[in-house]
C-alpha cells in the first residue's frame, strides 16, 4: 500500500498537479474583500463622479482666475497712481528749477520707473506673501501703504530733484551754489515744493491702505469659496 501511495503521488507532480496548499500566495498581492452589506462600486457610479469633480475644480479655477483678475487691476491701478505722482513731482521740481531741456527724457522715467517699481514692490512683498499665508490683514494693509509712499513719493521726489537740479546746474537756469554745499543749497532753494510733496503723499497714503484692504478682502472671500466647494 505504501508503495502504491508513492507511485500515486509521483504520477500527480508528474502531471503538473500541485495539491491543495503546497503553494503559497505572494505576500504582495492583495485581494479585495467586501464584507456583508457592503456595496461595490459600479462603472455607473464612477461616470456620475467624475462630472462632479469637474465641476468643482471648473469652480475653483473660476474663482481663482476672478481673484487674479481683480488683483492684477489693483495692482496696475496702484502703479498708475504712483506713476501719475512722478509726473507731478516732475512737473513741480523742473518749475523750480526753470528747466526746460530734456522734456521727454525726465518725464518718461519719472512714469516708467514708479510705476514698475510699485508693481514689483507689491508683488515681492504682499502677494506672494499673501498666497504663502504669512501675512495678516494688518501686515497687508501696511505693506501696501509703505509701498505707496516709498514707492510712489519718496522715490519719485529724489529721482526728480536730483535730475531736474543736475539740469538746472549743467544749463545754469539757476544760481551756482557755494563750493561744497550743492545739496544743502539745493533743498534750501525747493523748501516750498517739497513741502507740496504733502499731497501725493496723502493720496498714495489712502490708495495704499484701500487696495490693501480691498486684495485682503477678495483673498478671504475667494479662499471661503474654496473651502465651502471642498
Amino acid at each position: 500500500m505504501a508503495a502504491l501511495g508513492r507511485e500515486a503521488g509521483d504520477d500527480v507532480r508528474v502531471a503538473g498537479v500541485v495539491p491543495v496548499g503546497a503553494a503559497e500566495v505572494p505576500k504582495d498581492i492583495k485581494i479585495p474583500t467586501y464584507t456583508h452589506g457592503q456595496s461595490r462600486p459600479s462603472p455607473g457610479d464612477a461616470k456620475l463622479r467624475k462630472p462632479v469633480v469637474i465641476e468643482i475644480i471648473e469652480k475653483k479655477i473660476e474663482c481663482l482666475r476672478k481673484e487674479k483678475t481683480l488683483n492684477i487691476y489693483g495692482t496696475l491701478t496702484f502703479g498708475t497712481t504712483a506713476a501719475f505722482s512722478g509726473m507731478l513731482t516732475n512737473f513741480i521740481f523742473r518749475h523750480r528749477f526753470k528747466v526746460t531741456y530734456d522734456v521727454l527724457k525726465t518725464y518718461t522715467s519719472l512714469t516708467a520707473l514708479p510705476f514698475l517699481s510699485t508693481i514689483v514692490s507689491y508683488k515681492l512683498l504682499v502677494t506672494d506673501a499673501l498666497y504663502s499665508g504669512n501675512i495678516s490683514q494688518e501686515d497687508c494693509v501696511l505693506r501696501s501703504s509703505l509701498i505707496g509712499i516709498a514707492c510712489g513719493v519718496l522715490y519719485p521726489a529724489a529721482l526728480a530733484f536730483s535730475q531736474n537740479g543736475r539740469l538746472a546746474f549743467k544749463y545754469h537756469t539757476v544760481p551756482l551754489p557755494p563750493k561744497g554745499r550743492v545739496l544743502l543749497y539745493s533743498l534750501l532753494l525747493c523748501h516750498s515744493e517739497i513741502k507740496a510733496m504733502v499731497i501725493p503723499l496723502i493720496l498714495q497714503t489712502t490708495f495704499g491702505i484701500f487696495h490693501g484692504l480691498q486684495h485682503y478682502a477678495i483673498f478671504e472671500s475667494t479662499l471661503e469659496k474654496t473651502v465651502h466647494e471642498d
